[in-house]
């Protein structure tokens, strides 16, 4: 089995981002200094760019979305119990239209 994810805080990623961007010191060496990959201070930094106050929710918390995206999210779920219990129906009517024996 592979590595354990690291888990990091959110005060952690913002100081981290502060760092990026108050330091003067390239990406690569702030990232190489907190033990971090670049990629991942970099999409830390985008994350915080694009979500600001909202970004970095936490671990299984998703951001919510305006309200077109929540509408879409919650027909999306609907869609899917929608589909389950639609196939469920069709085994047990495959199953009771079956001749007895």
């Amino acid at each position: 089995m592979g590595e354990k994810r690291r888990v990091y805080s959110k005060e952690f990623k913002e100081q981290a981002v502060l760092l990026s961007e108050t330091s003067g010191k390239p990406v690569r060496e702030i990232a190489h200094d907190l033990g971090i990959s670049e990629n991942m201070l970099w999409r830390w930094k985008r994350e915080r760019r694009e979500s600001g106050d909202r970004s970095f929710p936490g671990q299984g918390n998703r951001q919510p979305g305006n309200e077109l995206e929540e509408k879409i999210r919650k027909l999306e779920e609907e869609l899917s119990t929608v589909k389950m219990e639609r196939d469920i129906l069709k085994k047990a009517v495959a199953i009771f239209s079956q001749p007895q024996k």
